[in-house]
């Protein structure tokens, strides 16, 4: 199978394009090209997302998006197939929503459909443990992407919610707090659909985090369990965020950057009935990653000398393409450093801070519509904790107002 061409594009790019690297790519022709993951749906979903990407290469790009391209979806049905029979299964199915539109976004966020195949292509996506998510959630293996499985009720809002957040992101310029949403697909093995969404990673790929939270602008019922407070990294909440004393470092410079996009966000999430959404905010800590890369550089040490002469394969990360992959083509990045064509989430801690850190803020579960059921809970939560009480289920312009309030305070 060979690697798609770079299609041209006759839409205007935002300010966040692709860096180019003075580097050319060569891409070598292969006959066989094998997708080996942990279970079928991942061998499935690497197929047809190589599959899909080939096809797209060869369409033009279109001059504007129509009205049509917001439903349109393509799919491809394979039966008793011959190819990497040991890793796919023998019947399945693969449907890809919106592709134009899709493609359209990745492009104004500054990826490349060849990097978003690499990275979602060349390994098995890894899949993550964590109890709040319910189906599976998957990182790539270059932790870029972040694929995450839906119900058939949240495509059909992602349906009626994307023409809406593709204007925004046009208008905004890709600037943006709100999720990247980069692809949409169903994938069918043995008569059983598995809707997936894919999304740019809020959190570095590269930069470990060592503190977590999910912001709401509540206190109510807003404090991390004791079962995930004992977790390697746990998701603390707002009481948590309150008690630990946190607090962010950025120069005013970067508060009001981020302040802007959040208002930006927000007033675009009340036009469309949203609310129930929270800030992600993850920390790196400069200072401790220095000490951790040491301790790991002295234990091992010896363990280097036994293997320099084995001509072992250079890692993953040392590779030119993927959406990660043309950092190496600059500079090796050092603690508390980052790229932001990657890393676009992130923002450094201000000179002269009490730690040397890197935020990571975005906007997640933005899908929650105030309909008929929030409705009833608000009137559930009235009667059970007063009218005036602070409550989560509030309407969307008392959640937006609270929650930006609350977002203001964070910073020191």
């Amino acid at each position: 199978m060979s690697s798609p061409s770079a299609a041209s594009s006759s839409i205007p790019p935002g300010p966040l394009k692709p860096q180019r690297k003075t580097k050319k790519k060569h891409f070598v022709q292969q006959k066989v090209k094998v997708f080996r993951a942990s279970d079928p749906v991942l061998s499935v979903l690497m197929w047809g997302v190589n599959h899909s990407i080939n096809d797209l290469g060869q369409v033009p790009v279109p001059v504007m998006l129509l009205p049509d391209d917001f439903k349109a979806s393509t799919k491809i049905k394979v039966i008793n197939h011959c190819f990497n029979k040991e890793n796919l299964p023998g019947q399945f199915k693969f449907k890809e929503y919106c592709p134009q539109v899709f493609r359209n976004l990745r492009e104004r966020f500054g990826i490349e459909d060849q990097d978003y195949q690499v990275s979602l292509t060349r390994s098995s996506p890894l899949r993550e443990e964590d109890g709040k998510y319910i189906g599976l959630r998957l990182t790539s293996y270059d932790r870029t992407l972040v694929v995450k499985e839906i119900s058939s009720e949240e495509v059909e809002e992602m349906h009626s919610f994307l023409p809406e957040y593709h204007q925004h992101i046009v208008t905004s310029h890709g600037s943006t707090l709100l999720p990247q949403f980069l692809a949409m697909y169903r994938v069918t093995v043995e008569s059983e659909d598995t809707y997936l969404l894919v999304m740019r990673n809020m959190l570095s790929h590269r930069l470990p985090v060592h503190r977590k939270y999910d912001l709401k602008g509540s206190l109510l019922t807003r404090e991390a369990s004791f079962k995930e407070k004992v977790k390697e990294l746990p998701t603390y909440k707002d009481t948590d965020f309150l008690n630990n004393m946190q607090k962010i470092y950025v120069s005013d410079e970067e508060k009001e950057k981020v302040m802007n996009k959040l208002s930006r966000d927000i007033e675009f999430l009340v036009c469309m009935r949203i609310m129930d959404y929270s800030l992600l905010l993850g920390i790196h800590d400069a200072e401790r990653a220095e000490r951790d890369e040491d301790e790991d550089v002295e234990s091992s040490g010896e363990e280097e000398e036994e293997d320099e002469n084995d001509p072992a394969a250079p890692p993953c990360s040392t590779s030119p393409e993927g959406i990660a992959g043309y950092m190496s083509s600059f500079k090796t990045m050092g603690p508390g450093e980052f790229n932001p064509y990657v890393d676009m989430y992130a923002v450094q801690s201000a000179v002269g801070a009490p730690r040397r850190e890197v935020y990571f803020m975005g906007l997640i579960d933005v899908l929650t519509q105030y309909d008929t059921k929030k409705k009833a809970a608000h009137a559930a939560r009235a009667v059970k904790h007063g009218a005036g009480a602070e409550i989560t289920t509030v309407h969307p312009e008392q959640y937006a107002k609270r929650f930006k309030e609350f977002i203001a305070k964070i910073f020191a």
